[in-house]
């Protein structure tokens, strides 16, 4: 059964709170960091995305962007910005997004459920950016972005969330520069601590909804200080890293949209007739076409939008992941069209967010000469089902919105 564990969280003054919390590191860019961290000082991103705070020319993976990021959580502890509870807690986080709301709970999951697989994953990781991760844990000795997760919650443990929130004030309540809403409460209470840690052991399994990179990595680094410390006895904090768990069913995925930036050779028309084999083709003149069921595909190409339906030959008889939009896509048309085989690897193929509207998405598909596809959204019931049956997605298959800010909630390896 899963494990989750309160912690002493370090976390911004409630007076810095929304200057501190930062968007993802891998959802911003060198240049997009650098231009956030020269606005505001405060930002997060001085740790997560260090190298904003060195010369331009300064490699990516240089050490010297692990040991600044070191000392600018040192100087966010030093300063006040953030201070540690002095008694393990649980943390209640709401993000409401356009009116909908989810809540979950932030603690520490368990390094061995992780390895024993009661933390399921869904994706691949690629070693180069494990290795940077790990050596920013390694180096900060701090989980310094927490890992999305996501359950089936008990009916108790939605009660319990939902009375504390009742009965105490958020120690957070702010919007967001893309007005998400940020709310955090503080679970100081022993008794309702004990509660929730009972009603997670009841719970058989957590999900990665987001974050393998960081979930791989400080799983890495538990192993790493056990190697150090081989007298462990499993209860020390590196043995577990900072998760926040919310309700399967609140979750939002949207799309995770695909840019290739040339036809492999081919002229528009013979790429358009090579469609014609797996998919009804539809000119969509004037409008983008956004997917509005499972098996459907937006096309721009060449200034025009076309609307993609999969023969049902194409996806019925396959297993889970075969009827997957973004493995029929691959199947059908990157790979034996395109020539695209590795997803995660090749530069001609771009991914995008479905944070980003269509009209945008046609946009930069244009800029780059090149042709955009837009998805209909995996669900959280295929995520978890392939995640059941130990399978994989393919790369950039779910962009889950709203994302969690870093710099809420940090987990110290040393306790």
């Amino acid at each position: 059964m899963a494990i989750l564990r309160a912690f002493r969280a370090l976390r911004p003054v409630p007076e810095k709170a929304a200057k501190v919390a930062a968007l993802p590191y891998d959802v911003v860019n060198r240049e997009e960091a650098r231009a956030i961290g020269k606005a505001n000082p405060d930002s997060f991103l001085h740790v997560d995305r260090a190298e904003m705070d060195l010369p331009p020319d300064v490699d990516l993976y240089d050490p010297s962007v692990y040991q600044k990021a070191k000392e600018n959580l040192e100087k966010m502890e030093e300063t006040g910005t953030m201070i540690q509870d002095p008694d393990p807690c649980y943390y209640i986080y709401e993000l409401v997004r356009k009116g909908r709301t989810q809540t979950g709970i932030a603690g520490c999951a368990s390094i061995d459920d992780y390895m024993n697989g009661v933390v399921k994953k869904h994706e691949l990781t690629r070693e180069d950016k494990e290795l940077d991760r790990i050596r920013h844990v390694d180096v900060c000795d701090a989980n310094t972005g927490p890992i999305y997760l996501a359950c089936r919650y008990t009916q108790q443990l939605l009660s319990l969330m939902e009375q504390w929130k009742e009965s105490h004030k958020a120690v957070y309540d702010f919007a967001a520069e893309d007005e998400v809403i940020h709310r955090v409460w503080v679970i100081d209470d022993e008794d309702t601590i004990r509660k929730i840690s009972q009603e997670f052991g009841d719970i058989p399994a957590f999900y990665i909804a987001d974050g393998h990179h960081r979930a791989a990595s400080a799983v890495k680094v538990g192993q790493k200080r056990r190697q150090e410390h081989p007298d462990y006895t499993g209860e020390e904090e590196f043995n577990f890293f900072l998760s926040v768990v919310f309700p399967f069913d609140q979750l939002t995925i949207l799309p995770y949209n695909r840019i290739v930036k040339d036809l492999n050779g081919l002229t528009e028309q013979a790429f358009l007739a090579s469609l014609k084999f797996n998919f009804e083709l539809v000119a969509m003149p004037g409008f983008p076409c956004k997917p509005v069921e499972k098996h459907c595909i937006g096309l721009y190409i060449g200034g025009q939008w076309f609307h993609l339906k999969a023969w049902p030959d194409v996806y019925e008889k396959k297993d889970i992941v075969g009827q997957l939009d973004v493995q029929i896509l691959h199947d059908k048309v990157l790979a034996p069209v395109l020539g695209i085989k590795d997803e995660r690897r090749d530069p001609r193929i771009r991914f995008v967010g479905g944070n980003r509207s269509l009209k945008q998405l046609g946009e930069l598909a244009k800029e780059e000469g090149g042709i955009a596809f837009a998805m209909y959204p995996t669900s959280v019931e295929d995520l978890m089902q392939i995640a059941d049956e130990g399978k994989l997605m393919p790369p950039k298959s779910t962009w889950f919105e709203p994302k969690l800010r870093s710099g809420i909630f940090i987990h110290k390896l040393k306790d």
